[in-house]
């Protein structure tokens, strides 16, 4: 898996991309299995929930109940209903959101932030749905920090 890695190489790119009229991209269009209008992720997702996983967007810091939720469980994506994240690789990274250190098998897609930032969005596999962003910050055994919005997520607790 490839992290982008914040260098100042990096940096100076994306900066020489933006001051020449190529800041605003989209990103490249992808198949999913699941996939819907527009109009139809509307009347499925909350106001937030379309707003973060269709649009791309960020939840407040610490706004999400799944920020303190400690019970043994799987989060998965709330447009589509995919596992994606085991609580039991849920760490408290004091940034406000919740964050994993390592995803479920064959859960999630990576892409190159559209935006220009330094980082990597985390999408679901299954919907294409936003989740997040991965960067390389996080504990052993992966070092990396899964960040993601706890709107674009639901909890399933484990009733055993």
């Amino acid at each position: 898996m490839k992290i982008m890695r914040r260098t100042k190489r990096n940096f100076l790119g994306v900066m020489a991309a933006a001051f020449a009229g190529a800041g605003a991209r989209s990103a490249p269009a992808r198949t999913y299995e699941i996939d819907h209008s527009s109009a139809d992720w509307r009347r499925r997702l909350s106001t937030e929930q379309y707003r973060v996983l269709r649009r791309g967007g960020t939840e407040r810091p610490f706004a999400s109940a799944l920020l303190k939720e400690h019970r043994d469980g799987t989060y998965g994506c709330a447009g589509c209903g995919l596992a994606l994240f085991s609580s039991a690789a849920k760490f408290d990274s004091g940034t406000g959101w919740p964050s994993f250190w390592k995803p479920l098998d064959g859960a999630v897609a990576m892409h190159a932030d559209a935006t220009g930032h330094m980082r990597n969005e985390v999408h679901c596999r299954r919907c294409g749905g936003h989740l997040g962003h991965v960067f390389d910050d996080g504990p052993k055994p992966t070092g990396l920090r899964y960040c993601m919005n706890g709107a674009a997520l639901e909890f399933l607790h484990d009733e055993a």
